[in-house]
């Protein structure tokens, strides 16, 4: 399940990973990246343009043990949120 725009618009404290411009795997590589430096149980924030991580970006929390928290649009890019294991 996945959280209200409003619910994710509140979070406070996240990781913020810009992958805007990016195509795929870019963001995911970003990601993969920043992960090593997010402690857990924190929010990490994806900033994306490339469509393709509204499913790789999910599929690979899944696989990871991290929670997919849900994603809103806003100015044109993609903004995707989980919470770490």
């Amino acid at each position: 399940m996945t959280a209200a725009a409003e619910e994710l618009k509140a979070l406070t404290n996240t990781v913020v990973v810009d992958a805007r411009g990016t195509s795929c795997p870019g963001p995911i590589l970003a990601a993969k990246k920043a992960v090593r430096g997010v402690a857990s149980g924190a929010v990490m924030e994806v900033l994306a343009t490339d469509s393709g991580t509204l499913k790789d970006l999910p599929a690979w929390a899944k696989k990871m043990g991290h929670e997919y928290l849900g994603h809103y649009e806003d100015a044109g890019y993609l903004r995707l949120f989980m919470k770490m294991k």
